[in-house]
């Protein structure tokens, strides 16, 4: 029983060295899976030419209307390579008219018409028809490319390789190639010269324009794509890093608060003369939660905290701290004046945080982004909260682009600080070429009467 269940569980090498065949010959059968997925498999499936996206580099510079009508230029193109095979086919039949030089024509036309729904099935097609016409519509020194299906076989030989992988191309230009020894080595006797080479020759130099624009094509979409993953995964990694930082400081806020919460809970009871019991066991259970909370805090908000990270020695900025940060401004080279409306009174410490780091942010960009301009900062207490408004005028000197690298930085972490307030903000320029940042964050009237 072990022996059987062994047997049946051990792996079966499929396609690897242990199979008994040699690396040539699992090399010849990919190479002929691969020529008949690309030219064999569903060889005549109806696949019609698409019309051209309007975002080209060219269309977005034309009007509406002519930008409908240069959506279908490839199929105008098409049509024109097929008005020429005709008139080459015209031109160039010697049979004087009749049946025989109108199954010439239909032959060379069909299949660059056929490469507009049809690509793979034109180039089987124009196969079939180029002996046919090379034999019964022109003269024996055309061979085996009678004129017409010279540019017959060109054209649907770059149109399908166009609208195909390059590897299709490769196949279509061996088997062509192969096409043209085969007819000379059977029936190239008698007859004055071959121009198989010269066709090919002038098939390759095709076939590889179209290959390099292709590869060129993909290249640059695979680019731009990177470039877009790219600016969303920067743009992602900053804001994480701004949540990161918010975290930390609002972590150093609640504990503090939790802290204090358990020492008062603790101490309580010793402050009143013979607590009944049911208030000591009512304190000891708040002071069991806030611990508890406390740890928990610790625990969940600990993972955000770098390696390098220190917990502040002082308490976290608030409003009160503004003058400080505005002297330090000032230093730096910043002029920077202040205006404060309504009654001022102690909001919420998360308010009084995001408010001064708000504030400290918007100075740093006007440091750097405009350099020798002036600032003003507004603070306004209202009934339902606080409004800020930081803005500076143009710089007096030329203006300096703002770096790719971690674009909106600043603007991204000012926002997700109002979003966790559920506040309001705008950011643009004004007028004068400067820069305005307006704010609201709300605080619950019992959180002020609080």
């Amino acid at each position: 029983m072990t022996e059987t269940t062994r047997t049946k569980t051990m792996p079966i090498p499929v396609g690897g060295a242990d199979d008994g065949r040699s690396p040539e010959f699992r090399l010849a059968m990919g190479a002929l899976r691969r020529l008949r997925e690309d030219l064999f498999h569903d060889a005549f499936a109806y696949r019609p030419l698409p019309p051209l996206r309007g975002d080209g580099p060219l269309s977005r510079r034309l009007p509406e209307r002519a930008r409908r009508y240069a959506a279908w230029t490839p199929h105008a193109l098409v049509t024109a390579a097929a008005l020429l095979v005709l008139l080459i086919s015209a031109t160039s039949s010697e049979g004087g008219g009749g049946l025989t030089d109108l199954l010439t024509v239909i032959l060379s036309v069909t299949p660059v018409l056929l490469t507009l729904v049809r690509p793979v099935g034109a180039f089987w097609f124009s196969m079939a028809a180029s002996p046919v016409v090379a034999m019964f519509g022109t003269a024996w020194s055309d061979w085996p490319w009678a004129p017409a299906t010279f540019a017959t076989h060109l054209v649907v030989l770059t149109v399908v390789a166009a609208r195909t992988r390059p590897r299709t191309a490769a196949w279509m230009w061996a088997l062509t190639a192969a096409y043209g020894f085969l007819i000379e080595t059977l029936l190239g006797g008698g007859h004055y010269a071959s121009n198989s080479v010269p066709f090919l020759f002038v098939s390759a130099l095709a076939l590889l324009v179209v290959t390099v624009g292709q590869v060129r094509r993909q290249a640059e979409r695979e680019v731009t794509a990177q470039q877009t993953v790219t600016a969303h995964e920067r743009s992602r990694r900053t804001l994480l890093e701004e949540r990161t930082n918010i975290a930390r400081e609002l972590h150093d806020v609640v504990a503090h608060h939790m802290s204090v919460v358990a020492i008062q809970a603790e101490a309580a009871p010793y402050r009143v003369e013979n607590p009944p019991p049911e208030l000591e066991k009512a304190f000891a259970t708040i002071r069991e939660n806030a611990v508890a909370a406390l740890t928990e805090l610790r625990r969940v908000l600990g993972v955000v905290r770098a390696e390098d990270y220190e917990a502040p020695d002082a308490p976290q900025p608030t409003l009160a701290d503004l003058d400080a940060l505005l002297a330090n401004v000032r230093e730096a080279g910043l002029p920077v004046d202040k205006a404060v409306t309504g009654a001022v009174r102690e909001l919420p410490q998360g308010v009084e945080l995001s408010a001064y780091r708000i504030v400290q942010e918007a100075l740093s960009n006007t440091l750097r982004h405009a350099p020798g301009a002036t600032a003003r900062v507004e603070i306004g207490y209202v009934l339902g909260g606080l409004g800020l408004r930081v803005v500076n005028g143009p710089a007096p000197g030329p203006s300096f682009e703002k770096s790719t690298h971690g674009a909106g930085h600043g603007i991204t972490g000012m926002r997700e600080r109002v979003s966790m307030l559920n506040g309001e903000m705008t950011a643009g320029g004004t007028a004068d070429g400067g820069y305005e940042i307006s704010v609201f964050l709300p605080v619950a009237l019992a959180e002020e009467s609080a």
